[in-house]
């Protein structure tokens, strides 16, 4: 099995290089072995990326933000 971590240093909020990963806030998404790090230049963007909604079609596809319709299509 491969596994790989990946680091961010951009902001995904608003696109800042993060350059003092030592003293910013930071998220990891996946799971052990397979994982992403990304920083944020302030809390406040780190927030505004945790508060963003997520699709996660594998669960309901008929209630996804991108699709409200039975048909499963775009």
């Amino acid at each position: 099995m491969n596994s790989s971590h990946i680091i961010s240093t951009t902001d995904p909020i608003n696109r800042f290089n993060v350059t003092d990963r030592q003293h910013r806030p930071y998220v990891v998404e996946g799971d052990a072995g397979n994982d992403l790090t990304i920083y944020f230049e302030t809390e406040a963007s780190r927030q505004s990326y945790l508060d963003m909604p997520v699709e996660q079609p594998e669960r309901n596809l008929s209630k996804t933000l991108s699709n409200s319709t039975d048909d499963y299509s775009n």
